[in-house]
């Protein structure tokens, strides 16, 4: 966790998208190296010395679902010495504008008007 995203976080503590569906921000991306694990954050908060994090999570089986991961539990997954990255090149966008083939099955499924 850097400074910038810390502030970035500040503009969207948790619950400030609720309802805001394909239109959410996303903030952050971490990922798994070499799994298609990823966590896309659109929204947080600092709790103690860790941050809440709400977003929608795309699982090893290409699956995704929206839920609540925190920072601590990213940076404990440990396999072979791979670990949960921050893409840093990653920039703020719509959830709808990911390029991801199981975020837009996601977004086509539940996001439906």
């Amino acid at each position: 966790m850097n400074a910038e995203l810390a502030e970035s976080l500040k503009k969207f503590p948790l619950y400030s998208q609720d309802g805001k569906k394909a239109d959410a921000v996303v903030v952050a991306k971490y990922f798994f190296p070499a799994t298609a694990l990823t966590w896309y954050v659109t929204e947080g908060r600092e709790e103690d010395d860790d941050y809440l994090f709400f977003g929608l999570v795309v699982g090893t089986d290409t699956s995704a679902e929206m839920g609540y991961f925190s920072l601590s539990q990213l940076s404990e997954l440990n396999v072979c010495g791979l670990k949960v990255e921050r893409d840093i090149y990653f920039q703020p966008k719509k959830l709808s504008e990911i390029c991801n083939k199981s975020v837009k099955e996601y977004i086509d499924h539940y996001f439906k008007d």
